[in-house]
């Protein structure tokens, strides 16, 4: 049985504030089992107030594990059911009510149609002010990333998920002084990967029976997921040739 109550002042023990942890002790727990989450990810989905971590008095936050569960809990709804987070709000609202909440499998999301699949889409968007105010950065970086391709809006002008993560990733690499220009060759690579995942789902994706194209879908997360560990291996790899 989840439980995922939120976070906030109150705990007044010294043995519960001495279960507090601080963000980066967080983003270790959480690494194993979704190792693209990132500082500001957790900054981003608090902004959203899926989580209310304690603060200090000086500011930093202070997550209590049932702030770190509950946090498990959104990005297993994100990986795993392709929710937008107005939905995840609403489903641990209810859990939060003692409601029991029955979450739709990727097939039951899909057989609704395109048109479901797309309003999903849709709902997860954010706008360029909450993009930047995720990530916390200017207008002038986010122009630079869009200059060098490595993010782009939507036609309405907002952008999804993954241009938020995109930009997380951007902004950490920058603290070891890698600029966006050096992430030119990432993003090509990044292409041809796209380019043959495509290429081996396309057949899938054109079938008229919508559990096929639901499969289409799997079947791209796991070889999206293949590649980059792949990538990440090769990179680990190559580092250590040229440490010997």
């Amino acid at each position: 049985m989840l439980h995922t109550p939120r976070g906030g002042a109150g705990h007044g023990t010294a043995a519960a504030e001495h279960r507090l942890m601080s963000i980066g002790a967080v983003l270790n727990v959480l690494r194993d089992e979704f190792p693209e989450v990132t500082i500001s990810k957790i900054r981003f989905l608090e902004s959203e107030g899926l989580i209310e971590p304690q603060r200090t008095p000086s500011g930093y936050r202070k997550f209590s594990p049932e702030d770190v569960e509950r946090l498990a809990h959104v990005l297993r709804m994100q990986r795993d059911h392709y929710l937008p987070l107005k939905v995840i709000r609403e489903q641990l609202d209810a859990l939060e009510r003692g409601e029991q909440v029955t979450l739709p499998s990727v097939g039951q999301q899909r057989d609704g149609g395109d048109a479901a699949a797309e309003d999903e889409r849709t709902a997860a968007r954010v706008g360029r002010e909450a993009l930047l105010a995720a990530v916390e950065a200017d207008e002038g970086q986010l122009a630079e990333w869009e200059t060098y391709g490595l993010i782009a809006a939507l036609p309405d002008g907002s952008y999804d998920a993954d241009a938020v993560t995109v930009a997380a990733l951007v902004i950490e690499l920058g603290r070891f002084g890698i600029e966006p220009r050096h992430l030119r060759a990432m993003k090509a690579a990044a292409e041809r990967d796209a380019a043959l995942v495509d290429q081996v789902v396309a057949p899938l994706r054109r079938h008229r029976n919508p559990q096929t194209r639901a499969h289409a879908e799997e079947r791209t997360k796991e070889l999206a997921g293949l590649a980059g560990r792949l990538h990440a291996a090769l990179v680990h790899s190559a580092l250590g040739v040229r440490a010997r």
